[in-house]
C-alpha cells in the first residue's frame, strides 16, 4: 500500500473503548467494571446511568452456553431475552414492539426470513461481503428503537464471523443475554453452513448500567461471592 494511502491511525486508535475476551462471559464483565470505574453520569430516557460511548467488544470464542454467565446471570432476564429472540409474540414490556425474532425472522410483517437469507447468500458465494440483515424497521418503529440494529456475517479461515451494531445496551441487569443471543444466532447459521463459530464484535455507542444496578454490579466485577443478578430495577430496553 502506497504511503498515501496508509491510514494515518487504526481504527482501534479511535476515542472509545476496545475490549478483547475469550468469552462472552468474561466480556461482559470486563465492559462492566470498566463503566463502574470509568463510566460517566448520564441519564436514558430519564434513568440515571453511568455510561461509556464507542464500545467495541471482541470475543473471540462467542457461545451461547457460557459458565460465567450462567453462575452470575439471571435467570427470568435469561428466559425472556431468549423468548425476544425466538417469539414471534409483541413485547409488552417494551410497549407492544415487535420482537426480535419477528424483525429477524417475519421482517416488517412481511413473511421475509433474513436468517435464511443470510444462510444461502453465504452457502451461495462464501466470499460475500454483504451479508447483513437489520432489526430496525423504519415504517413501523416510532418510538421504541431496537437496541441491536445491525447483523454482519461473513466467512473468514474457515469460520463464521459476525459484527453487531447496537445503540445502548445495559451491561448491568441483562447485556449478557444479548451477547448470548447473539451467540446462539451465530451457531445457528454457522451450523447450518457446516462451518465453525469464529469472532463476535458487538459495537455498542452507549454502553450503560442503570444506577439501581450499580452497587451490585460493584460487587460482581470486584470479585465478592457470586450471586445470581436477582431482579434489578432497570427497564426492559438497552
Amino acid at each position: 500500500m502506497s504511503s498515501s494511502l496508509r491510514p494515518a491511525i487504526s481504527l482501534w486508535d479511535m476515542p472509545g473503548t476496545h475490549i478483547e475476551a475469550e468469552t462472552i462471559g468474561l466480556a461482559w464483565l470486563a465492559i462492566a467494571r470498566r463503566i463502574v470505574n470509568a463510566g460517566a453520569e448520564s441519564t436514558y430516557d430519564g434513568a440515571a446511568i453511568l455510561e461509556l460511548q464507542r464500545v467495541t467488544l471482541t470475543v473471540s470464542r462467542p457461545a451461547s452456553l457460557d459458565p460465567i454467565v450462567t453462575e452470575l446471570g439471571d435467570a427470568e432476564r435469561l428466559a425472556w431475552m431468549h423468548a425476544n429472540f425466538t417469539d414471534h409474540s409483541l413485547v409488552k414490556e417494551l410497549g407492544h414492539a415487535r420482537s426480535y425474532a419477528s424483525r429477524l425472522y417475519d421482517y416488517a410483517g412481511a413473511g421475509r426470513d433474513q436468517v435464511q437469507w443470510v444462510i444461502e447468500r453465504l452457502r451461495h458465494d462464501p466470499t460475500s461481503r454483504s451479508a447483513a440483515i437489520t432489526t430496525f424497521e423504519p415504517l413501523l418503529d416510532s418510538t421504541y428503537i431496537p437496541c441491536v440494529s445491525l447483523l454482519d456475517f461473513w466467512v473468514d479461515d474457515g469460520k463464521l464471523q459476525a459484527i453487531a451494531y447496537a445503540h445502548s445496551i445495559d451491561f448491568g441487569a441483562k447485556g449478557y443475554g444479548n451477547l448470548v443471543e447473539l451467540a446462539r444466532l451465530m451457531e445457528l447459521v454457522a451450523v447450518s453452513l457446516g462451518l465453525a463459530v469464529g469472532a463476535l464484535d458487538f459495537v455498542v455507542k452507549s454502553a450503560h448500567i442503570y444506577e439501581p444496578d450499580l452497587a451490585m454490579m460493584r460487587d460482581v466485577v470486584s470479585g465478592l461471592p457470586a450471586r445470581s443478578m436477582v431482579g434489578g430495577s432497570a427497564p426492559e430496553r438497552g
